[in-house]
C-alpha cells in the first residue's frame, strides 16, 4: 500500500479518512459504525470514553472472572461449542503464543505449517521449542500457499513422534482451508495437541455449508473476531474444545501474555459481537452469503478478470475455500489495481503480485459490493481502451510470487550486525524478514539466507511491497560468528 506522507499527526489522518466514507474491504470486519447503529448500539458509540474503566465493582476481573466477564465467556463457549472460551484483548497473536506455552515443554518439538503468522514463530522462540515445518501445498497457477495436506502432517508426525503439538493455519490469508478433521484424527492417534489458528475464520461456525475447526476436532482454536465479525481491532476469542489441555494452564499463560489492564471498551465490543450473532445471526450471515454469491456471479462477467479459486462457469470453489476472501487477478500488478480502487474510495486488504485480496466482513453491505463491481467494470473498460499502457510496476508471474525456502537451521545468533541485503548470502538471519501482509516469515532467526531469498526480497521491494526486517538502506541484521 502506498504511504501517504502528507499527514504528520495520526488523528488528522483518521478523521479525514473517516470523512471520505470509504468502502472497506480490509479488516476489521465491522467496517465502521453502520452495523452497530443498525442493531441499536448507538449508545456504545456515543459513550466510548466514558466506558473506558478499570476493574471497579461490578466490572469483574478478566483474570479471575466471577460476574459479567464470566457470563460473556460462557456465551462464547456456547456459540462455538467449546468447553471454555477466553476473551482476548491483544488479538489472536497473544492467544497463539499462550497456546504454545501451555502445550509445548521447553526444548520440545512443535509441528507447524511454514506459512504460520509471525506470532507463532515468536511463541516458539519464547517457549524454547523446536519447530518442525509442515510445508503447505504450492498453488503453482498463482504462486501462493495452499492447504496443508494430511499426508504432509503424517510425514512430519512419523519423523517426529516426540512432538508435543501440531499448529495449523486454516483458513490461510487467501481463504484456503486445510482438512482439519483429518489432521485432528492424526494428532489424536499420535497423542499430540492440535492448535488451529482460525484468525481469518471466526465466521465459519455460522456460515451455511461450512464448518469450523471447533466442529472438526481441534483441541485449541483461536478466532480473530475483529477480522471478519463485529468486535473492535485487537479483540479475539480463544476456545478450548477438548479435555486434553488443562484450562488452568491456559489461563496461567494468558496472564503471562495479556495486559493486566485489559480494555473494557474492547471487551464491550466482544459483548456486542456476541449479541449480534445470538440475536441476528440468521439475518446477518444470510445476507453476507447472498451478497457474496451476487458479487461472484457479477464479477465473473467482467472481461479479463479472474477470481482466484472460483470456477468461472459454475461459480463453485475448486478446493476447500472461504469465499469471504475475494482474490482478484486483473492481469496487472496488484499495487496498480489497488491505486485504482483507492482513487475510487475503495480500500482492499492484501496484495501478492498480481493478486489483490478484498476481505469481506459482517459489516459489508450490498452497496459495498456494488461499488467494488462498478469500479472493476470501469477499470476493465479503461484497460480495454488502452491495452498497451505501460505499467509502473513490475509484472508478477505466478512463479515470482512463490516464496523460496530458507537455508539450513543454525543456532539463533546472540551477537549481530547490519549488512547490505546483497551481501547476505550464507549469513544467519538474526531478525525475521517478513513480507507484510500476510505476515508469514520468509526467514526466521537462526535460518540461513540463500541467494534465492535475496533475489525474492529484492523483487518484493522493487514492486513496492512491504517487507519487515529490511531498512530504508536495504540493510538486514545477521549473526556474527563467535
Amino acid at each position: 500500500m502506498k504511504v501517504d506522507s502528507s499527514y504528520t499527526r495520526l488523528l488528522d489522518f483518521l478523521e479525514k479518512h473517516a470523512g471520505r466514507k470509504p468502502v472497506s474491504f480490509h479488516m476489521p470486519g465491522h467496517k465502521g459504525s453502520g452495523i452497530f447503529r443498525r442493531y441499536g448500539y448507538d449508545a456504545f458509540l456515543e459513550n466510548l470514553m466514558d466506558m473506558d474503566v478499570t476493574e471497579i465493582p461490578g466490572a469483574d476481573n478478566l483474570f479471575a472472572t466471577e460476574g459479567v466477564l464470566k457470563e460473556l465467556q460462557e456465551r462464547y463457549a456456547r456459540l462455538y461449542g467449546a468447553r471454555r472460551s477466553w476473551l482476548m484483548v491483544n488479538g489472536t497473536s497473544g492467544a497463539l503464543i499462550a497456546s504454545i506455552l501451555a502445550t509445548v515443554p521447553r526444548g520440545g518439538k512443535i509441528i507447524m505449517s511454514r506459512n504460520c503468522h509471525k506470532s507463532v514463530f515468536n511463541g516458539v522462540r519464547l517457549a524454547g521449542a523446536i519447530p518442525v515445518y509442515a510445508r503447505p501445498e504450492l498453488m503453482t497457477e498463482y504462486g501462493i500457499s495452499g492447504q496443508v495436506t494430511r499426508s504432509e502432517i503424517r510425514r512430519c508426525v512419523a519423523e517426529n513422534p516426540d512432538a508435543a503439538a501440531i499448529l495449523i493455519t486454516s483458513p490461510n490469508y487467501y481463504g484456503i482451508c486445510s482438512d482439519i478433521a483429518a489432521i485432528a484424527e492424526i494428532a489424536r492417534e499420535a497423542g499430540m495437541i492440535l492448535i488451529v489458528d482460525q484468525a481469518h475464520g471466526a465466521h465459519l461456525k455460522f456460515f451455511r455449508g461450512h464448518s469450523s475447526a471447533e466442529e472438526q476436532g481441534a483441541d485449541i482454536v483461536t478466532n480473530s473476531t475483529h477480522k471478519t465479525l463485529a468486535s473492535m481491532t485487537q479483540s479475539a476469542i480463544l476456545n478450548l474444545c477438548t479435555d486434553r489441555v488443562s484450562p488452568e494452564i491456559i489461563e496461567e499463560q494468558l496472564q503471562v501474555m495479556e495486559s493486566s489492564s485489559p480494555s473494557y471498551v474492547l471487551m464491550a465490543s466482544l459483548d456486542i459481537n456476541a449479541r449480534i450473532v445470538e440475536d441476528h445471526g440468521g439475518e446477518v450471515f444470510g445476507e453476507w452469503q447472498e451478497n457474496l454469491e451476487y458479487f461472484y456471479g457479477e464479477a465473473a462477467k467482467i472481461p479479463g478478470l479472474t477470481l482466484i479459486g472460483m470456477d468461472p462457469e459454475t461459480g463453485a470453489t475448486k478446493y476447500p475455500f472461504d469465499p469471504t476472501k475475494i482474490n482478484i487477478d486483473f492481469g496487472i500488478h496488484g499495487l496498480e489495481l489497488e491505486e485504482e480502487l483507492n482513487r475510487r474510495g475503495i480500500f482492499p486488504e492484501l496484495i501478492t503480485g498480481n493478486i489483490l485480496m478484498c476481505m469481506t466482513g459482517i459489516g459489508n453491505t450490498r452497496a459495498d459490493y456494488d461499488a467494488l463491481l462498478a469500479a472493476l467494470r470501469e477499470i476493465g473498460k479503461e484497460r480495454a481502451a488502452a491495452p498497451k499502457l505501460q505499467s509502473r510496476f513490475a509484472q508478477a508471474s505466478a512463479a515470482s510470487n512463490a516464496q523460496p525456502l530458507p537455508g539450513k537451521l543454525h543456532a539463533v545468533p546472540t551477537s549481530h550486525r547490519k549488512i547490505k541485503l546483497s551481501d547476505a548470502a550464507g549469513c544467519v538471519c538474526a531478525v525475521s524478514i517478513i513480507p507484510y501482509p500476510p505476515g508469514s516469515p520468509l526467514v526466521c532467526p537462526g535460518e540461513e539466507i540463500t541467494p534465492e531469498i535475496i533475489d525474492y526480497v529484492k523483487l518484493l521491494k522493487e514492486r513496492g511491497e512491504k517487507v519487515m526486517g529490511i531498512d530504508a538502506n536495504w540493510e538486514i541484521t545477521v549473526g556474527v560468528e563467535e
